[in-house]
């Protein structure tokens, strides 16, 4: 299985050496994805030292107050590190706070630009922002990636897939009540669904409340393989190929 958006580094997770291991040992890869220069630095070290580790680097809206330009300089440097697989955490965030909203998207346009010179994939994080991602995307024809923890509409999901965005499902699909994921997940075809986890955080039920890893990815998984009415066998397959073609891993 291939975890495509995690966040298995120091800042977030004590253990985090210990869980990359034990994923190891279980066939388990992961995309870290960063939130800023430092973290992008410490995940494609990471990446050297693992053979289940690749990186997905990047300024999200949770480092935009603190960027400045030449960040996007040194990420440019970064993005030719090898095992860089993709741009991400990027994209817009209004739920948190809408006070920075122009630099928000100021830099996700800049790093969108890089995701284009340099062919890469972006890994996009859109919350109470979906149609002003969607807006940029389409104008900046940047054409695959994965929308990270999709919270939309089966719609706008439709739209993401015709821009030729994967769909990425997390622990939530887990949740009690979650009519709107079940939906996209029956609706959207698999070869157009990426599994992640989003650790530390999100855990899927049974494990909700605690702290998140890569090896909960079975659970979603299985809820998939439910809601498809196909073996989890045909999920893993499927997602797994998904991902390292869109990754070229």
């Amino acid at each position: 299985m291939l975890d495509t958006h995690c966040h298995v580094y120091k800042e977030e997770m004590n253990n985090y050496i210990e869980i990359i291991e034990e994923c190891n040992r279980n066939s388990i890869s992961m995309i870290i994805n960063a939130v800023d220069i430092e973290s992008s630095k410490e995940i494609i070290d990471l990446s050297k030292k693992y053979n289940n580790v690749y990186a997905s680097i990047g300024i999200n809206y949770d480092s935009i107050d603190k960027a400045i330009e030449k960040d996007l300089v040194l990420l440019e440097d970064l993005i030719k590190k090898e095992k860089v697989v993709a741009l991400g955490e990027i994209g817009l965030d209004y739920y948190w706070t809408k006070d920075n909203k122009e630099k928000q998207i100021t830099f996700f346009k800049k790093q969108l630009e890089l995701a284009k010179k340099y062919d890469l994939p972006v890994i996009v994080h859109a919350r109470e922002s979906i149609q002003d991602v969607y807006d940029i995307l389409k104008e900046s024809n940047v054409r695959k990636g994965s929308l990270h923890c999709f919270s939309g509409s089966l719609e706008m999901a439709k739209e993401f897939i015709k821009l030729g965005f994967k769909i990425g499902v997390d622990g939530p699909i887990t949740y009690k009540n979650n009519k709107k994921g079940i939906e996209i997940i029956k609706n959207i075809d698999l070869k157009d669904i990426l599994i992640e986890t989003d650790s530390p955080y999100l855990s899927p039920e049974p494990n909700r409340g605690k702290q998140n890893s890569p090896l909960n990815l079975k659970y979603i998984v299985e809820k998939i393989s439910d809601i498809k009415e196909i073996s989890k066998e045909e999920v893993i397959k499927v997602t797994t190929n998904n991902a390292k073609e869109l990754f070229r891993i």
